[in-house]
């Protein structure tokens, strides 16, 4: 959602980066990597560099109204920023996804933040994308959409507003709420609750939140424990309207697709053992159905029997540690694991042969031999 009202500015002290960016050749404007490039060329200092992605993106993109109620939520990142520097429309995520891509590109730290927002002390019936970036080691926030212009009867008129560039997290708590508290920069965080009733005034009778070493951690992390811990943070903050219950559904989903996937991982992992395990275990059928001929030491024939037999008893204690999956992959993990008993118990079978054959002597052992069946099909 863009801001309705148009706000009266001081004179611009970004006159000369902006015309600077105004500047760029038109085949570099086709791109974020060629974005990137004028500005790395052009500017030295993270303070020019993010104006110039903050400018490009604001003053290019266009507020595309007519599409708000029809995002494509499957669109992945790179085809929103492609799309969106060639067409130079799009909504919120597609301003904030082009500014934080450029600002990447030019060495900036920066991440895309998702929450919802609030005018004239009415909250905003849709969820809302603007950015952090941290430049000479302090964060701060913008909000592309609402500077590249405002809507008016349904209409979009373009006017920077760089009363939404570099915003310090204590003004920008103001107006914008992370669904996840992280991203709100602040040391004393703001409730759910707070916000909507316009108390954002910092506390710091509230524990401290090192919200640094916080963001360090983070980006240590896998991508499934950022999900995990932002859906903790996001519950924790207060569920207190339809946009929080909405995002909370997604991350649950978003966390559950990401188990079942590391825990699918870990069964394919899981399967190919296995099936070298059914292989190890069927060559040793041919081999005793040879009669153990060529003949080798019997340390060498008791190992073709015990190392299949390790590598499934290590398959087995693996796959009950896969983690979370969903139901559609039921079957096939119980399949597995049944597969794995009957292997075993046939494995233990000719272990007690083989212990069996090395306790008689040489004469008494040619009188052993009995035609045994293969261990069905590798499973795929």
């Amino acid at each position: 959602m863009l801001t309705g009202i148009s706000f009266g500015q001081i004179k611009n002290p970004y006159a000369l980066i902006d015309a600077k960016i105004d500047k760029i050749p038109s085949d570099l404007s086709t791109s974020t990597d060629g974005i990137a490039k004028y500005i790395n060329q052009n500017f030295k200092s993270e303070n020019d560099k993010i104006r110039a992605a903050f400018y490009w993106t604001a003053s290019n993109i266009s507020y595309d109204i007519e599409n708000i109620s029809s995002i494509d939520f499957s669109e992945v990142s790179p085809d929103k920023i492609k799309n969106t520097v060639l067409s130079k429309k799009g909504v919120c995520i597609h301003y904030a996804e082009v500014f934080n891509d450029i600002a990447k590109k030019t060495g900036v730290e920066s991440y895309i933040v998702g929450g919802f927002t609030k005018q004239n002390g009415k909250v905003d019936v849709l969820a809302h994308a603007w950015c952090a970036a941290k430049i000479d080691s302090t964060w701060w926030l913008f909000d592309p959409t609402w500077g590249a212009g405002y809507v008016q009867n349904k209409k979009f008129f373009k006017k920077i507003n760089n009363l939404n560039y570099k915003v310090e997290p204590s003004q920008f708590i103001t107006s914008h709420m992370p669904f996840d508290y992280l991203w709100q920069f602040l040391n004393y965080t703001v409730t759910n609750q707070e916000f909507i009733d316009g108390k954002t005034q910092i506390n710091k009778t509230k524990p401290k939140f090192d919200f640094v070493s916080e963001i360090e951690k983070y980006n240590l992390m896998s991508d499934l424990d950022k999900a995990r811990t932002s859906l903790i943070r996001i519950q924790n903050n207060g569920v207190k309207n339809s946009l929080i219950q909405e995002m909370v559904k997604s991350k649950k989903s978003e966390v559950d697709a990401m188990q079942n996937n590391e825990a699918m991982a870990k069964m394919q992992t899981i399967s190919d053992d296995y099936n070298q395990v059914v292989a190890q275990f069927n060559d040793f059928i041919m081999y005793r159905n040879n009669r153990f001929k060529p003949l080798l030491p019997d340390e060498a024939i008791k190992e073709m029997i015990t190392t299949p037999k390790q590598k499934l008893l290590d398959c087995q204690n693996r796959i009950y540690k896969i983690g979370k999956f969903n139901d559609n992959n039921y079957e096939y993990v119980k399949s597995l694991k049944k597969s794995m008993i009957d292997l075993l118990k046939q494995i233990e079978e000719q272990e007690k042969f083989v212990n069996d054959y090395i306790g008689k002597s040489k004469s008494a052992r040619k009188g052993m031999f009995t035609k045994v069946t293969w261990f069905g099909t590798p499973l795929k």
